[in-house]
């Protein structure tokens, strides 16, 4: 009884100790490119004490008092002899010691700056985590986070965690996923609506219903053994209300503040408008994003420092290989440059993908390094999502063709990729968690399903699936963004139908999951699929022709968006098909010398592989 009484006191006590006592990052890393860190303390009135600090190869440059009494920015530098180790950070008032904070330096991994990013090579694969696969029943219940599972509920949790996913790589795996991008998994303790992840409340914790740090990294580490490479989905312009430092912001300007609540417009365009109003570009940039979501101000250098170190730690903590940033265009620009800066040069070879949810392709090759050489370069990423083409594969089969429209909005759209530096970094979807599901957007037609997929698979840029995508789930927007992220079917016990064991899917579905096996899996056996030169040509009569060349090997890609029969002549194409004289269809055995005439099926989209 005594014994658990005491047990009671210490779960009591560092419970508060550790809300009231913070040290941000937890720990760093000897070795780093950057040899300034910036350490967040926060405790009751710690800016009337004194720091004392002996460690040697670390030196205290300047505290920084913040307008709330219960911070202190600090300063370091870590110099290159500075060895890994234990130390603490013992706060004076007089002679009196009021504050022992542990601190640890660990040894930096001899590879972590040389880990690769990904690339055109890799298939994607978005997830939502909440709704892809419940492993471990046990976290669904928290009792210190209000919003648990309610599975009844669309837009409730419904308990999908880290475990899920980790229980089903090796489905991941069979579809030829080499790149796993998981929506947000760090804590969003929030009242309810927090099954989507972006509204965090602690940059340095994994949410307690999706698992553990631990189980985070153990995620990564058993991803690698499958060939997976880890993306982890970051929020820099918002943090989640109910985050800690709301309670006790260090300075005003912490966040973005008004007099009423002031939503942003959302119109990233006023970032490159030369006729923008400044009060429209203001709102779209400091506006809050909604009213659960505080604007983060990266124009205060604490913020700004706080989040680069944030997902610096995070990829040398965790191996990542990735980061998808939300909401790319609503942070300050000149930060997010400086942002991107500081993670290549600590990892030359990582990859970060910006959002940038915008229609037009000029608007989203603003956010892509080098696209526009004759202003200043307003960004530093090397790949951005390429909603115009999300938009026009949505449209392309629905559309009767004409000089725009139908497949020719394919062809409009890449036509205009002299406008990025490198189109080919961009990443490619047919749907992700915030738009129409594919399959809505074409009536759950098979035949149309297929083109999308195959363009997908075979045109410029890296594709990327949406979890449930590969066996043609869908989901309709105005019916509320849950419909967008429906659970996926064998990932909770008792589901009747199972994806991952393939039992009682409908026909369809099954069609759908071995069209999208059959087809990841040659694109990976086919280098020219991924990084080859396109060539497309103007289409005609609703055929679109376009060729994936490389040194080695050439494809012929074949779109007939047409309900009936139709033939093309193969002499039209001779700018490239001279140099060869057989072709092999995807899904075939046979060579067969290429005829004169090519007769194309209703609705389909054909790829050759051809040879001299």
């Amino acid at each position: 009884m005594y014994r658990n009484i005491l047990l009671l006191w210490a779960v009591i006590f560092l419970t508060f100790s550790t809300y009231a006592q913070r040290v941000e990052p937890p720990f760093w890393w000897t070795g780093m490119q950057n040899k300034q860190l910036q350490l967040l303390v926060h405790s009751t009135n710690i800016a009337q004490y004194q720091l004392k600090l002996d460690y040697p190869g670390i030196k205290v440059i300047k505290i920084h008092p913040a307008e709330s009494p219960n911070y202190l920015f600090i300063d370091l530098e870590i110099e290159p002899q500075a060895q890994a180790g234990s130390f603490y950070l013992d706060f004076y008032l007089g002679k009196k010691r009021k504050l022992h904070l542990f601190y640890q330096l660990k040894t930096r991994s001899e590879n972590a700056a040389m880990v690769r990013g990904f690339d055109q090579s890799d298939l994607l694969y978005l997830l939502m985590p909440d709704r892809f696969a419940n492993g471990n029943p046990q976290n669904d219940q928290l009792t210190a986070m209000p919003d648990t599972a309610q599975r009844s509920n669309p837009d409730g949790r419904h308990g999908g965690d880290i475990a899920g996913i980790s229980a089903h790589l090796d489905y991941l795996k069979s579809l030829g996923i080499t790149a796993l991008w998981i929506n947000p998994l760090l804590e969003n303790n929030m009242p309810q609506y927090s099954y989507h992840g972006y509204a965090i409340t602690d940059y340095y914790q994994i949410d307690a219903r999706f698992g553990s740090n631990s189980d985070y990294l153990a995620l990564v580490e058993k991803a690698k053994t499958y060939q997976i490479k880890i993306i982890m989905d970051m929020v820099f312009n918002h943090c989640g209300s109910e985050h800690w430092w709301m309670k006790d912001l260090p300075f005003n300007d912490w966040v973005h503040q008004y007099e009423h609540f002031t939503r942003s417009n959302y119109r990233a365009e006023t970032l490159m408008d030369p006729h923008a109003a400044s009060s429209d570009r203001q709102i779209m940039s400091n506006g809050w994003f909604d009213r659960s979501m505080p604007d983060l101000n990266q124009n205060n250098p604490f913020v700004a420092n706080y989040l680069i170190q944030n997902s610096i730690w995070w990829i040398e903590y965790a191996g990542l290989s990735g980061i998808r940033m939300d909401t790319y265009p609503y942070s300050n620009q000149a930060f997010m440059k400086r942002w991107v800066d500081a993670v290549y040069a600590e990892y030359p070879q990582f990859n970060i993908l910006g959002e940038a949810w915008l229609q037009g392709v000029s608007h989203t090759a603003y956010f892509q390094s080098g696209s526009f050489p004759k202003i200043k370069s307003p960004s530093k990423l090397r790949s951005v999502t390429d909603f115009p083409v999300y938009y026009a594969a949505s449209n392309a089969f629905n559309q009767n063709d004409s000089w725009t429209d139908g497949v020719a909005s394919l062809y409009m759209t890449l036509s205009q990729d002299f406008i990025y530096s490198n189109a080919d970094s961009n990443v490619i979807f047919l749907e992700n968690h915030d738009v129409n599901r594919f399959a809505s957007s074409i009536q759950n037609d098979l035949a149309k399903w297929k083109m999308g997929m195959t363009f997908l698979m075979t045109t410029r840029g890296i594709p990327m699936l949406y979890h449930g995508g590969e066996f043609m789930m869908d989901g309709a927007k105005d019916q509320g963004d849950a419909m967008l992220r429906k659970d996926m079917p064998g990932g909770w016990l008792g589901d009747t139908s199972n994806v991952f064991s393939a039992s009682n899917l409908s026909d369809l579905q099954i069609e759908a999951l071995d069209f999208t096996r059959q087809l990841s899996q040659y694109r990976h056996q086919h280098p020219a699929l991924q990084y080859g030169k396109l060539t497309h040509f103007v289409p005609k009569n609703g055929t679109y022709v376009y060729f994936r060349k490389a040194d080695w090997e050439t494809f012929m890609i074949i779109m007939n968006n047409n309900e009936e029969d139709i033939q093309i002549k193969t002499a039209d194409y001779d700018e490239i098909l001279q140099s060869f004289k057989s072709m092999q269809e995807f899904g075939s055995t046979q060579w067969i010398s290429i005829p004169s005439i090519l007769n194309l099926k209703p609705k389909t989209a054909t790829i050759y592989e051809l040879k001299p």
